[in-house]
């Protein structure tokens, strides 16, 4: 509960959200997008805290409540040594009577549950071992954008089913996007997360399609969607998960599969030459630079929306 009672907004999955709360915050950040810079968090302060290092995410956060008129403070790894310097429900208290909300880069989820729980403000998942949920929704509005709509397309998921397959796995299934996967044996989506898709797919007419051969899961897809074979935390595996996932890159090939309309798609920071073939993201087809951007404005509507007053 917040100081007045009244339950307080988390952002810590990407299901927090309702789809028609999902559609609202993509319109929003149409307009928020148009409008530049505007006062409506006029005295508002996010604590940003992160556990790992980042360029977008930290960049968008401070840029974005700074166009909407707010503060942030950045606090480091060291400097709040989060569940080791001081306990994670101690932190939650402490910064929710000085700020009016909390981001939170970590490696665990477990993290964001505990500060999420003894937190009086909004706490939201900059990213975590389980999902990502702020790029998610910058996903989906930049799939808006270069589609004009969501619900009917068809995405293309090839590589490791980590984080960023979690979040756009129940984004799509939530907003009526058909959504395909081709992961290497070992390394394949969560089966709780694919059963809560599945079961959001019943509602938004959504299909969604798993496989282990890339081949498969780039066929007629409008959009094709990667991420690096090795994500943070993970440095030790990274000679073993060049082999296996060998065969899941994002090439000429590949996208011969799809259609001839497609857009292809990478979170970043990319590893040319692994994941996606050297020169991809750089074609007239990658809109991985719109998805980058579009960070900073999905990430306005969702502040605005979570901080402002009624």
């Amino acid at each position: 509960m917040g100081k007045t009672g009244i339950k307080t907004k988390h952002l810590l999955s990407i299901t927090d959200l309702t789809p028609q709360e999902v559609h609202s915050l993509l319109d929003y950040a149409i307009e928020l997008k148009s409008r530049g810079w505007i006062s409506l968090l006029k005295n508002r302060t996010l604590a940003i805290l992160f556990e790992k290092p980042s360029l977008r995410t930290r960049v968008s956060f401070e840029v974005a409540m700074r166009q909407l008129g707010g503060q942030t403070i950045y606090l480091s790894p060291d400097e709040v040594g989060l569940g080791k310097r001081e306990s994670i429900p101690d932190v939650a208290r402490v910064l929710s009577r000085f700020v009016d909300g909390i981001v939170l880069r970590t490696f665990a989820q477990h993290n964001l549950q505990v500060l999420a729980e003894y937190s009086s403000v909004p706490v939201i998942n900059a990213l975590s071992d389980y999902e990502h949920p702020c790029q998610a929704l910058a996903d989906l509005l930049t799939i808006y954008e270069k589609k004009r709509k969501l619900k009917g397309l068809t995405f293309g998921y090839i590589g490791d089913a980590n984080n960023m397959a979690n979040s756009l796995i129940l984004a799509c299934a939530m907003t009526g996007i058909n959504f395909n996967i081709a992961s290497p044996k070992g390394y394949t989506i969560d089966k709780a997360v694919l059963k809560k898709a599945r079961s959001y797919a019943k509602d938004s007419g959504s299909k969604i399609f798993c496989s282990e051969d890339p081949r498969e899961a780039a066929k007629n897809v409008d959009i094709i969607y990667t991420d690096t074979w090795t994500s943070m935390g993970q440095e030790a595996e990274a000679e073993v998960r060049r082999k296996v996932f060998a065969d899941y890159q994002i090439n000429e090939k590949l996208l011969a599969l799809t259609k001839k309309s497609s857009i292809i798609m990478h979170c970043l920071p990319a590893h040319h030459g692994e994941e996606v073939a050297v020169g991809i993201l750089d074609s007239a087809r990658s809109v991985v630079f719109d998805q980058a951007e579009n960070r900073m404005h999905a990430q306005k509507a969702l502040l605005a929306w979570m901080l402002a007053k009624k």
